[in-house]
């Protein structure tokens, strides 16, 4: 979580969306500093922030889901940073139970692709099935903007001028995940995990206005599970307010 007194901004870190790289050129060019835990949510924030930060301009950073999880998925092929090895990591963090709990099913996946080596066809087919949600969901309507991936560097601009800083120069980006050498939708190739990802992605992205390609032809695949979408966020969101106590 970056927040700026000077400027009246924050910005909170949600994974796998370049917050890493804007937080730093937030840090580094606009008066930004670091303050709680990296991936902080707002909650975290309202805890303690005055009336008038609570008046600060706040955005988020946001990823398309499938390009997530192949991301992921990449990550668990690579090792990436070694991040997933050492379960004992999570004791060193400042929100242990959050931590764990993601650790271990991060592991779960981890130990499967390291051991089996699938496709990700099939690795996406085993692991996911319940309607895919974030915790950006959880103060969407407070976010006064977004930083799509998409569209970072345009996204960027625009946040700054918003917020009346001139920007300094283009957003750098870094972290990128090893070996990941195609397209994300390259990897849904096959009939079976196109629908899916419809069913599990479908009324997350309709929120965050993404959209499958149209020869995919799954729009009624989409919404069939708005329902369960709705009451699985609905337990989530209680979940991650409880992390942000």
């Amino acid at each position: 979580m970056i927040v700026s007194h000077t400027h009246r901004y924050l910005f909170l870190e949600l994974p796998l969306t370049a917050s890493t790289a804007i937080a730093k050129e937030l840090i580094e060019h606009y008066d930004g500093k670091s303050i709680y835990y990296k991936h902080a949510n707002y909650r975290k924030f309202l805890k303690k922030a005055s009336e008038e930060e609570k008046k600060y301009f706040t955005f988020i950073g946001i990823r398309n889901p499938m390009d997530q999880a192949v991301s992921h998925y990449y990550k668990y092929l690579s090792n990436h940073n070694e991040k997933y090895a050492d379960i004992q990591e999570v004791k060193k963090t400042k929100n242990p139970i959050k931590h764990y709990i993601n650790q271990r099913i991060h592991q779960r996946k981890f130990k499967y692709v390291q051991e089996h080596n699938p496709s990700f066809s099939d690795f996406f087919m085993k692991f996911y099935g319940i309607p895919y949600s974030n915790w950006a969901n959880l103060d969407k309507d407070k976010m006064n903007g977004v930083i799509s991936f998409e569209h970072i560097q345009e996204d960027f601009a625009k946040v700054l001028k918003d917020l009346g800083i001139e920007a300094k120069r283009p957003l750098p980006q870094g972290n990128k995940t090893e070996a990941k050498t195609k397209h994300f939708l390259e990897h849904f190739d096959t009939k079976e995990s196109q629908e899916k990802a419809a069913l599990v992605f479908g009324p997350f992205m309709k929120e965050w206005g993404y959209s499958f390609p149209p020869e995919w032809k799954v729009d009624g695949f989409m919404m069939q599970k708005k329902g369960a979408y709705d009451r699985y966020n609905y337990f989530k969101k209680i979940f991650w307010s409880l992390l942000g106590k």
